[in-house]
């Protein structure tokens, strides 16, 4: 049986020791996909949101949500970043916007949640921005896609399955 790492005594909560570990390179590689609508995608790709650059500023609010990432979330360990890389890819026949976060790190514990959270953040940073536009905006498909480094050793998405 899988044993719960983060549950203590009486099924209380702790953070998980990680002293023993290594420090050695971590990696990780999360993605999400906003569908935007055909209004909110034109108004973007045409750069008329009200709000402004709706691309760097989900770009920023990813790289802060990752930094943000041990506040956020209550069990992840507060760990230092080397990189946060935001990227985009668009289908405008879809209509729609794919994130994609790498994060890069020397620590003892890995970067997925980092990696998530960046993706996630990004993405809410732009519905706040094109909501004007459209309410119908709908982030999907949030996922780990790569990691590297750490116990477990690499993990890649190999299809939709996993």
């Amino acid at each position: 049986m899988t044993e719960f790492t983060h549950l203590g005594d009486k099924d209380g909560v702790h953070m998980v020791d990680v002293s023993s570990k290594s420090v050695t390179e971590r990696s990780a590689v999360a993605e999400g996909v906003v569908h935007l609508g055909s209004a909110a995608y034109v108004a973007l790709m045409e750069q008329r949101i009200a709000k402004g650059n709706v691309l760097t500023t989900a770009q920023l609010a990813g790289i802060m949500g990752a930094k943000d990432t041990a506040r956020l979330i209550p069990m992840c360990h507060q760990i230092p970043l080397n990189a946060v890389d935001i990227a985009f890819s668009f289908n405008a026949h879809a209509h729609t916007i794919k994130i994609q976060a790498t994060v890069t790190s020397y620590a003892r514990t890995g970067v997925e949640m980092e990696a998530l959270t960046a993706v996630s953040v990004a993405a809410l940073s732009m519905y706040d921005m094109c909501k004007s536009i459209s309410k119908a905006i709908r982030i999907t498909d949030i996922r780990l896609i790569t990691k590297e480094g750490g116990k477990h050793g690499p993990y890649s998405v190999k299809d939709l399955s996993q």
